[in-house]
């Protein structure tokens, strides 16, 4: 698979068929991108996992943290790796070793390792590098469009569509939520 663009079809069939995702290098730091990231996940309906050996049995996002994937009680479908490159292939390969085995390799914006990800697919796995699934499920369902971003339109004026509260769009055509 040519792992420089992805089909929008693409992105959103990754991110509708997960349910599970462990995020491999969360941090317990509020300002660090892989904790927004696990905490926006988890708000999105997903049932997120975050690992990280140094933080395992602590709360990160308030979720439970794990040392290891191997340590999550529940079948993971999409791992969302947050290390830096040269260890992806080394996050594969504990993927792999679960079983089940998690559908989707997902690796955050900046991070890429082709080697890791060929053996991935050559398991049978989807693979998504150099992405981050907030801001693909945030542009996919419109919330980043709503405050103007795509529409190349800015205003101080309030959406008529949006109601109290943050608006959370979903990807699959569900009722909006409010929070």
């Amino acid at each position: 698979m040519d792992h420089e663009r992805y089909s929008d079809a693409y992105i959103r069939a990754v991110l509708s068929g997960v349910k599970t995702v462990a995020v491999v290098g969360a941090s317990a730091n509020p300002s660090r991108p892989s904790y927004f990231v696990t905490k926006y996940l988890a708000e999105r309906g997903y049932k997120v996992f975050p690992v990280n050996p140094g933080q395992a049995g602590k709360p990160i996002a308030g979720l439970t943290s794990y040392a290891t994937l191997a340590d999550v009680p529940e079948p993971i479908d999409m791992v969302d790796v947050f290390r830096a490159s040269e260890h992806v292939g080394q996050v594969v390969a504990e993927a792999l070793a679960l079983t089940p085995r998690p559908k989707v390799i997902w690796t955050q914006l900046t991070v890429r390792d082709d080697a890791a990800a060929a053996v991935a697919e050559a398991a049978g796995l989807q693979v998504v590098m150099n992405r981050c699934p907030k801001i693909e499920y945030a542009r996919l369902s419109g919330e980043i469009g709503w405050t103007g971003v795509n529409s190349r339109t800015l205003s101080s004026k309030k959406p008529q569509r949006l109601g109290q509260g943050v608006q959370r769009l979903s990807i699959d055509g569900r009722t909006p939520t409010r929070s």
